[in-house]
């Protein structure tokens, strides 16, 4: 589901913008699994990476249309979902992968879309930006 759906909202978006010649940009969620490895959840690191490489390609493949595409690789960041992860060791031992001792927050997140997706962000297409507190660093 990461990867096809993904790929599908991609293309439709992409026909869309194409079809209205007015470019446009397509902001993809990946993760910071995708280049640490996720052990105990590998289809999901797996399906992050291709996430991350469909992205590329289409912003090469796309670009010439004026449509910009860029990608972000979050790490742990606060949801209701992983709320109940967050707390007592667990939590201590997420929050510490990152030397500012937390996870990340939704708005973060928000923030780093809304910029990709803005016309100043035509030149960052093909990027994959990690948000991630420096928990993961990539070389």
């Amino acid at each position: 589901m990461n990867l096809l759906a993904t790929a599908n909202l991609s293309h439709l978006a992409a026909r869309r913008m194409i079809a209205q010649g007015t470019g446009g940009r397509i902001v993809n969620v990946g993760s910071r699994g995708a280049f640490r490895g996720e052990p105990d959840h590998p289809a999901y690191g797996a399906t992050k990476a291709a996430v991350h490489a469909l992205g590329q390609s289409l912003a090469v493949s796309l670009g010439p249309y004026g449509i910009g595409v860029a990608s972000v690789a979050p790490g742990f960041f606060e949801t209701e979902r992983v709320a109940a992860r967050l707390e007592g060791a667990e939590g201590e031992a997420i929050r510490a992968q990152s030397p500012f001792g937390r996870v990340g927050n939704a708005e973060e997140i928000a923030a780093a879309v809304l910029w990709l997706a803005s016309p100043l962000a035509e030149w960052a297409s093909g990027t994959v930006l990690d948000l991630n507190g420096a928990s993961h660093l990539r070389s």
